[in-house]
This record gives C-alpha cells, structure tokens and sequence, in this order.
C-alpha cells in the first residue's frame, strides 16, 4: 500500500514535533513512532535545557563553554546560531503550553540551574522531569492539528530515493540522490508500508542501545543514522559516544539516569570507601564536563574492583532535595535508597551520540529531501564532547531551522516527487523460524560494543570489534533475505550498521579527543586530528 503525504517526519522526540507543529501550517504531516507518540528520549530527559536568562550570563560566555566542552571540533558558526536563537525557542515552548520552574511572576522568570561544564546557572527546567513537560505540552499542540496524521506502532525500515531498483527495501543502485520516502513496518499488520513524501525528517533520536549499559530506552537504536547511511547520506564523528557518568546501579534499575543537575546542586562522587575522589582528576571536581567524569568513574572502578561509586547529596537540606528531585528521590526509594540520607551508587552508561548524520545549520542533509533533527543529527554544534543539556536547545533550535527550509524545498519538490514508487517486495520470503538468532546477534553486538569499543579503548580492542562485526552483519543479511521483516530483525539491522560505522570512525582518529580516548593515542593532535570524520557509503 502507498500511501502520500507532504512531509514525512519519523520520531516523536523533541525534534520530530517541534518540527510537526510548525509543518503543518503548510502541508500535510505523517509522524512515524516505533512505539507511543510519548515514548522517546525527550521524556527521560531530567536535567533541562541550557539558554541564557540569568543576568550573570551572556551567549558569548555560553559559546565558550559548548566550545571548550567540544575539544576543538565545534563549528563557531554553529554554535553561536544555536546560543543565540535558544531563548527565543524555549519563549515559543512555553506558548506551546511548557511549564518550567520559575522564581517570580513573569512568564518567563525562569529559576536557573548549573551543570557539569556550565560557568553560569543556564539550566532551564521542570523539576527532574523537563522532557516529560516539554514532550506533554508538544504532545497536546501536534494532537489539536486536523493537518497531522500520527501513526504509532510504525517502525520504518528504509528510505525511498528517487529512481532506485528496489529489492525487499534494499537499495541496488542509486541514480539520483533524492529521497521521496520511507518503507515502514505496520506491527499491528505486520505489513511494510510505502510512504511517499516530498520532504523526510530524520528525528529518530539516538544509538546508545548499541551498547550493553545506557541509559536510554530500547527504541533507540539507531535507525535514522543506518538508514540515511544507507541511502547515501553522509554521517560525521560517530566515535564520539558520550557516556553519561551517573546512572543508578541497581539490579532491578533499568537504564534510570541520575540527572547532572545532581551534581550542579552539589552532590558529591564517592569511592567505595567514602572519599571525595574527584579532585585526583581535575580541579573541576564534580562539575567537570562528563568525559572528563566518566573517565574517572572508570579508572576508579577499575582500580578498585568495586561495583559502583556513589553520588551522595544528602548533606543538603531534605525538603530542598525532596523538591529539586521529587522523581529521582521517588524512584530511588522504590530500590530502598533513600537520597536524602544514603549515597547512591552510580555507574557511567552510553548516553548520548554526538556523531549522526551530516547537516548544514538547516538541518539538511547532503541527500535532496531529507533532513535530520535531534540527536540523530551531526550539526557541528557539540563537536567531540557535548555540553550538558545542549541536546534539548539543539533539537529545538534546528527543528524550527528545518522547517523554514524545508517549506521551500517542499515548494520546489512538490512535482518532481510526483513518480511511481517501487513497493515492498516480499518475494520467496517467509515467516522467521529462528529468531533466537536475532536475539543472539543483538546481545553479542552489545557486549562486544561495550568490551571493546567504551569509554577507554585501544586499536587492538577496535580491530578485534571490527572483524566480529563484519561476521555477525553477514549473518544478519542472510537472515534478512530469507525471512519477512520484523521490529526486533529492523533494529538489529541497524544497530549492527552502527556498530559498524562507531568502530571504523574510532579506527580512524589516531589520537585522544573528547568522548574517543585511545590508550594507544592519549594526547589531542590538532596537526593531524582537528577534522571531522566523515562516512558515506559507495554503491
């Protein structure tokens, strides 16, 4: 079945209905979403996001901070767009029904917090929830548009580019680099879906479920970086995976962060014996930016043998603690931790990518018709380390970018799209009787990830990485020609594609920068390095 629509927007984070939203004025819009609309990486987010209200606060000073937390690979141009048009986005956010802590009367008398790498209180937010409030409220505008379609339980599996050969939504051969589309799997029919469209957006969020600990949900697997990879696009610096410092150790906590904003009110990291140990490491101490923690947390586990560290704040007033944290203290007593008066024990987890697919400061890729958004995008803006709560003021500043560019592009698209597309084609395919091989390949994919391609690495552990992936990403093709396709078979298809390109990008960078740290390599090169590394697929 073929279905038609003006613009094409998969995800439902952050990025994917800012962009909606304002869309919608002009065209049709269809939102894919793998689960529930609200079921993203938006609505985990704690911590907030960063824009300059306070009055101790500039854009200049906040433009230093993303380029120092960045270690030389920050596009200036880039970051100062993002800096400068931030307040205004999180203005409009709260016309759009976003309610953030205050500390008077006005609309916009935002309370301010700090976090990790931050020189000034910058932090916008909603308690611990500020995701949640900014997906509910963008939620409720995307639902209140007759112009919008939202279909969930779609998960989509490939591009559509214009006048390619086609075999089961795999592309053959690639004439003009245009894409007009998507395939998309309907779990509730299990069938694959066309969709034409004169623009596509890319907002599928992240990849961190490539590896074995994170702390983001399962849907985040990477799905817009594979599929624009394999369309042709373009995707930069996929090395730099940040892996946040503090997420709950627990046996019955799945992927529960513990927000940075923790440690900007001054909680305090812990070694297994109760010492404050991180001023071995930087002067910084806790307010660090999170590679510089991340790391420490690593060495000390390692060097101690321990389980875990401890992010203590309970030397802080109670009733503070209770109202700054009402969801973290919630959550940790359901483990029996209670934070106003235990330390709780923290270990670092992949959290965020700061590679994706290549853009200009539209968000467009170097694919006609397609843009990129959020997390699934590499802007410039974080360079090889990113500044905490950046992610949320990137989504937003870029969404409302794309969608004035992408309203020309659709102006200029609307008759050239205007062809017959190829469907799905499911010929000698059958039902899978062997899907214990794709929970195999999924579980190795991300214990090999986490072994050999982490915090700390060296060439040898990426070599070793390297020739497993390529033996597993065979196994997962044959697989893929044979059986019809599934959820679970899409995302191991595509985290295995991720896989693939993190570790060819740490094979590539021959030095230590940023979130990449290679034992064999432990100084910054700015001679040879101070470049992006940059992928794109031949056919």
């Amino acid at each position: 079945m073929i279905q038609k629509t003006d613009f094409l927007v998969i995800g439902s984070g952050i990025a994917g209905l800012s962009y909606a939203v304002k869309a919608a004025k002009h065209g049709r819009v269809t939102i894919i979403t793998k689960k529930k609309i609200q079921q993203s990486n938006t609505a985990l987010a704690q911590g907030g996001v960063a824009a300059v209200f306070g009055k101790q606060d500039s854009f200049s000073l906040h433009m230093e901070d993303t380029m120092k937390a960045g270690d030389g690979l920050c596009n200036p141009d880039v970051v100062k767009m993002v800096v400068e048009n931030g307040p205004e986005r999180i203005r409009e956010l709260v016309d759009q029904g976003a309610r953030f802590n205050k500390t008077g009367k006005g609309k916009f008398d935002f309370a301010l917090g700090r976090e990790g790498g931050h020189s000034a209180k910058r932090i916008v937010y909603a308690h611990d929830l500020t995701g949640r409030e900014i997906e509910d409220a963008l939620v409720a505008c995307v639902r209140k548009h007759d112009n919008i379609t939202i279909l969930e339980d779609h998960v989509a599996v490939n591009l559509v580019t214009f006048s390619s050969s086609v075999r089961s939504g795999v592309l053959v051969t690639q004439y003009e680099n245009i894409c007009c589309g998507a395939y998309v799997l309907n779990k509730n029919t299990g069938e694959v879906e066309t969709f034409h469209a004169a623009v596509t957006i890319l907002a599928t969020g992240g990849a961190s479920k490539v590896y074995l600990y994170t702390s983001n949900p399962d849907i985040a697997t990477g799905d817009g970086i594979a599929m624009a990879y394999r369309a042709g696009a373009s995707v930069a610096n996929l090395e730099f995976v940040q892996f946040h410092p503090t997420c709950l150790y627990h046996p019955k906590a799945k992927n529960f962060l513990i927000s940075e904003a923790v440690r900007g009110e001054g909680g305090r990291l812990l070694d297994v014996r109760g010492r404050r140990f991180m001023a071995d490491y930087t002067p910084d101490r806790e307010l660090a930016c999170r590679d510089v923690v991340a790391r420490a947390i690593d060495n000390e586990l390692k060097k101690t043998g321990a389980e875990s560290v401890f992010l203590d704040i309970s030397h802080k007033n109670t009733a503070f603690i209770r109202e700054r944290f009402p969801n973290i203290h919630a959550r940790c007593l359901e483990y029996g931790i209670d934070i106003t008066t235990d330390p709780i024990p923290v270990v670092p987890a992949a959290h965020y990518m700061c590679g994706g697919v290549a853009t200009d400061l539209n968000g467009k890729t170097d694919v006609q018709g397609l843009y990129a958004v959020g997390e699934t995008a590499c802007t410039g803006l974080h360079g090889a380390n990113r500044l905490a709560s950046n992610s949320l003021l990137e989504a937003l500043v870029y969404a409302h970018n794309a969608y004035l560019d992408s309203v020309k592009e659709f102006s200029g698209l609307q008759n050239k799209v205007d062809i017959t597309l190829d469907p799905w084609d499911e010929t000698n395919t059958s039902d899978s009787d062997e899907a214990i091989v794709v929970s195999h390949n999924w579980d190795e994919i991300r214990r090999l990830m986490w072994n050999y391609v982490g915090i700390v690495r060296s060439d040898k552990r990426l070599q070793r990485a390297a020739r497993r992936i390529k033996t597993i990403q065979d196994e997962i093709n044959e697989y893929y020609w044979d059986f019809k396709v599934t959820s679970d078979l899409v995302e191991l298809r595509n985290i295995a594609t991720v896989a693939k390109l993190v570790i060819r990008s740490a094979l590539m960078r021959k030095e230590s920068r940023g979130l990449h740290y290679n034992i064999g390599y432990p100084n910054r090169d700015d001679k040879n390095f101070l470049a992006h590394t940059i992928l794109k697929k031949r056919f």
